[in-house]
């Protein structure tokens, strides 16, 4: 046998023994191994499993909080949208009492000036005395007119409590004129449907 021929065996040995060697170095697993392996990671599902529940209870608890937070908010912009609605209809409620006071001041200078009129027709004075009282009540009586004031209609009506108020009563003739307005002492007003003076009547009986 030749020298090259006896080197290669060599190796050729060498390479077994270390494939021999490097094959007895792999084991298998025993069990109680891989029990002990199968244990640890059972541990490490378990503390996993735990984060997991830990991060849900969270993730509800922050649901909770912005549902009741959201429905905090609902309530609260309910309020405040009933509590403008209430300072609106109030401060309406308010700029229709002062305009009805300020109307009702008025009332008296209307009956004055009807008044006034009725005089001036039976009256020698000047024709323009009685145009220009006409025409100080027309231009009072259309600014009132423009604000809601109506006057009642009384004469030859019949009896509403709800809008006349009896001064006292005549005796008629005629069966069609009985519970009805036979004259009218005052005229009575409406302010945008609203009575603020009741006609004050004579009633047929």
């Amino acid at each position: 046998m030749t020298q090259e021929n006896t080197e290669t065996k060599n190796v050729q040995e060498e390479t077994a023994d270390q494939e021999n060697q490097a094959g007895a170095s792999v084991k298998e697993p025993s069990a109680k191994e891989m029990k002990k392996e199968l244990k640890k990671e059972g541990k490490e599902l378990k503390k996993e499993k735990g984060k997991i529940e830990e991060l849900e209870k969270q993730v509800k608890e922050l649901s909770d909080k912005i549902a009741k937070e959201k429905d905090d908010y609902i309530r609260l912009m309910a309020e405040f949208d009933n509590f403008r609605r209430r300072t609106s209809q109030e401060k309406l409620e308010l700029v229709n009492v002062a305009s009805e006071d300020t109307i009702k001041g008025l009332l008296p200078v209307l009956d004055d000036c009807e008044r006034a009129i009725e005089a001036l027709k039976d009256s020698a004075d000047s024709t323009a005395a009685k145009e220009g009282t006409e025409l100080i009540y027309n231009k009072l009586t259309a600014y009132l007119k423009s604000k809601g004031l109506s006057p009642i209609e009384a004469k030859g009506q019949p009896f509403d409590t709800d809008v006349h108020e009896a001064v006292a009563q005549m005796p008629v003739q005629e069966e069609d004129r009985k519970g009805k307005i036979y004259d009218v002492v005052q005229t009575g007003y409406t302010l945008n449907g609203k009575v603020i003076r009741f006609a004050k009547v004579v009633v047929g009986i």
